[in-house]
């Protein structure tokens, strides 16, 4: 572990390769588990303001669950999440010809509809960031379900921090980043 600011990172992010293959796993980290994707506060309002216009580009199944549970729900512990359909696939899931599961969200950031992507969470994994008191924990989440994509970055030689940098910019900032990117050529 090494720190960045006020955040604490794991060297798994600097060590281990990592890029996505929708081809093979079919996008398992939107069907799979038994949690929605984590959000922010400031996500939650954001949710809710854009769900008019991405309502058009969601499966049935995901609107009925939205509109029963909300744009997005609290758990137990008070966590934020995006709530599930049947306690399975996230809600904002649509699929397309390959039954390949892709974000409606992203769908209608593409299609121009609006202007944000994705819940932050989503566009760092398999990077999650924990929030403490005094400073956030970035780390490597290993799922199985990812193995194909950690074999196609060690094939192509794309280490996890340089697969999700746009993530990892959108979330701390270019300043953080560069940090990142020093000490990762240090780490070499």
């Amino acid at each position: 572990m090494f720190q960045l600011g006020k955040t604490i990172v794991s060297e798994d992010i600097i060590e281990k390769d990592f890029v996505c293959n929708l081809s093979a796993c079919k996008g398992a980290c939107c069907i799979d588990g038994d949690a929605g994707a984590p959000l922010d506060k400031e996500e939650v309002k954001i949710l809710e303001d854009i769900y008019p216009k991405v309502k058009p580009f969601l499966r049935k199944e995901g609107i009925e669950a939205i509109e029963a549970q909300g744009t997005s729900i609290a758990t137990d512990f008070g966590d934020l999440e995006t709530p599930l359909i049947n306690g399975a696939d996230c809600a904002y899931v649509i699929f397309d010809d390959k039954k390949t599961a892709l974000c409606g969200i992203e769908e209608a950031y593409n299609q121009g509809e609006i202007s944000w992507k994705k819940p932050v969470s989503c566009h760092l994994y398999p990077v999650r960031v924990k929030e403490y008191s005094e400073f956030s924990g970035v780390n490597y989440e290993k799922w199985d379900i990812c193995d194909d994509a950690c074999s196609l970055g060690k094939e192509l030689q794309v280490p996890i921090y340089k697969f999700v940098k746009e993530a990892l910019i959108r979330k701390f900032g270019e300043d953080w980043y560069a940090e990142l990117e020093k000490v990762a050529e240090n780490y070499k």
